[in-house]
């Protein structure tokens, strides 16, 4: 029986792509790849159909997976990987057995990579929190971002529709005062941009970049994380990794 694949294919960098996605990739005929994927995964897609997920409403997706099926394997490259606001999971519960979900190097992990920085650190940061400020906004009942912003939490944002500097604004508001902050923009893509600065100076540092997509008439969510808290600029040495050990790594007698 032919089979659905959904491989999480990171940020869009074909290098990221694990070594289990990339056999099961070569094993299919058909790939769905959002954009700007179909471009960067090229050398991977060669002689294959590739067609893009979001052309099609949801009926029209699920006759034309059947008809590839009769064919061969089919995949889909997943933005990140299904773990945080992957949008396959109705297709995957209708596909039941018949699909597999294969799991990549998602977003967060290549921007801590990037970054260089533990995101839950303990001694800057107790939690880590991934939210988008556009589902929070939808959701009814769900708590406003000013209220997840606080000190010693890092917040992983994806899919900001707000302006910079009203975003600024509410987490300054939570956070009671200034934190650092980190925008990625196409991370490990064609137009790669990643800004950091403060909450006081991440508007001026930006400048008129639409990195959220604003001003587009496409409407499609920009491809930009936003990671806010105190861990990005905490730094720990000699002193933290002795105490660790002592709490939690050495071995008890």
């Amino acid at each position: 029986m032919n089979r659905v694949y959904f491989i999480g294919a990171g940020p869009g960098d074909p290098s990221l792509l694990t070594l289990k996605g990339a056999s099961l990739l070569a094993q299919c005929q058909a790939v769905f790849a959002p954009e700007p994927f179909e471009e960067t995964f090229v050398e991977l897609l060669r002689g294959k159909t590739v067609r893009i997920p979001f052309d099609f409403y949801f009926d029209e997706l699920l006759e034309k997976i059947e008809e590839l099926l009769i064919e061969g394997n089919v995949a889909f490259l997943v933005p990140g990987d299904l773990t945080f606001y992957a949008p396959f999971q109705a297709l995957i519960d209708v596909l039941g057995d018949r699909s597999e979900a294969v799991p990549g190097v998602g977003t967060v992990n290549a921007a801590s990579a990037y970054l260089k920085k533990t995101l839950d650190l303990p001694g800057a940061c107790n939690r880590a929190v991934i939210t988008s400020p556009r589902i929070l906004e939808e959701e009814k009942g769900a708590p406003a971002l000013r209220d997840l912003a606080a000190p010693g939490v890092t917040l992983l944002l994806y899919m900001n529709h707000l302006p910079l500097p009203q975003l600024a604004e509410q987490l300054r508001a939570g956070y009671g005062g200034n934190v650092p902050i980190a925008i990625a923009h196409r991370l490990g893509l064609p137009g790669q941009e990643v800004v950091t600065g403060s909450l006081d100076d991440i508007v001026d540092r930006v400048g008129d970049r639409d990195f959220f997509n604003l001003e587009n008439k496409n409407r499609r969510p920009a491809l930009t994380l936003v990671i806010v808290g105190e861990t990005l600029t905490a730094t720990v040495g000699k002193a933290w990794w002795d105490d660790r050990r002592d709490k939690i790594w050495k071995y008890r007698s």
